[in-house]
Order: C-alpha cells, then sequence, then structure tokens
C-alpha cells in the first residue's frame, strides 16, 4: 500500500469562524552566498530542513543559471496548490482527472505603473476527456478555492517587519 494519499475532502468544508485559522505554515530561510545577494546566489532552506537548494539568477538576467530562482519555486508552488484543489473538485463531483496537468508561468518584468518591478503568472489547464463545459466550471471553482489563485487576483496579507 502507498504511503502517498491525496488530503481528505472535508478540507473543503467551508471554516465559518470569524478570523483566519492556519491550518499549516511553515518558514523558509535566504541567505545570500557568495554573491551576499539571495536572487544571485542565495540559499534557501525551509524551517523543517525539507527544502535545502541554491538559488541562482537566470543567465537571461546576466546570471550563471545552475540553480532554481523565485519566480520558477512560485510557479511550482501555484501549479501544485491549483492542481491539488483541481483534484479534489473534481473528485468531489465523481470526475476522474488522472492525465490533468497544470502549467504556471510566472514572468518577472519591469512594471510600467512605477518603472520598477512586477510579476505575472498565466495558469493554463489540460484536462484530457472531459467535456468542455464541465472543464470550465470545474476551473471556475477551482480559482476560487485555490488560495494562490485568490493571492494572484485579490492580494494577499502581508507583514514586512524587521528582527534584530
Amino acid at each position: 500500500m502507498s504511503l502517498l494519499q491525496p488530503p481528505p475532502q472535508t478540507l473543503l468544508d467551508k471554516y465559518r469562524g470569524e478570523d483566519f485559522r492556519a491550518v499549516y505554515t511553515t518558514s523558509v530561510t535566504v541567505r545570500g552566498g557568495e554573491a551576499a545577494h539571495g536572487r544571485a546566489s542565495g540559499i534557501a532552506t525551509s524551517d523543517d530542513g525539507a527544502l535545502n537548494l541554491d538559488l541562482r539568477l537566470p543567465t537571461v538576467m546576466g546570471g550563471p543559471g545552475g540553480g532554481t530562482n523565485p519566480e520558477q519555486l512560485f510557479a511550482a508552488g501555484y501549479a501544485a496548490c491549483f492542481h491539488g484543489a483541481l483534484s479534489m473538485l473534481a473528485g468531489r463531483a465523481g470526475l476522474s482527472i488522472p492525465d490533468a496537468t497544470v502549467t504556471a508561468t510566472i514572468s518577472f518584468g519591469r512594471d510600467p505603473v512605477d518603472g520598477l518591478f512586477s510579476l505575472t503568472a498565466n495558469v493554463d489547464i489540460h484536462l484530457p476527456g472531459v467535456d468542455k463545459p464541465v472543464a470550465e466550471e470545474l476551473v471556475r471553482n477551482t480559482e476560487r478555492l485555490c488560495p494562490y489563485s485568490k493571492m494572484a487576483q485579490g492580494g494577499i496579507e502581508s507583514v514586512v517587519a524587521l528582527t534584530q
């Protein structure tokens, strides 16, 4: 028997509390590495040690490549979260989507509003064997459920604090 199982469908039950209730919290710390710059030569480590990887500036941005970058990590998180939410909703609807794929494309670029930097996200969902109207409804409902989609569309509560 495989130890890998999807999460329980009870996660789809609506929460009715007044305040945000964390279900899972994690922390990742980035150190600057050789160039003393997290994006160019950083080392990212999660609080549980499961994530430990080198960050490198992509060659198209003048870096050496050879490691991952924040955009790839964000794309992986977005695609995985959307796929998970999609699978849960499909299961609840009695649909089998074993060949479903989600591709998140994240672009880092210049922001015409302030002249600095911004990200864009495009998410492509492939649902072979699912009738188009059913697939469209499933994707719309997944957008409402997936925290990454909600964050991308409406923002995220964020607190930036200096700790010394």
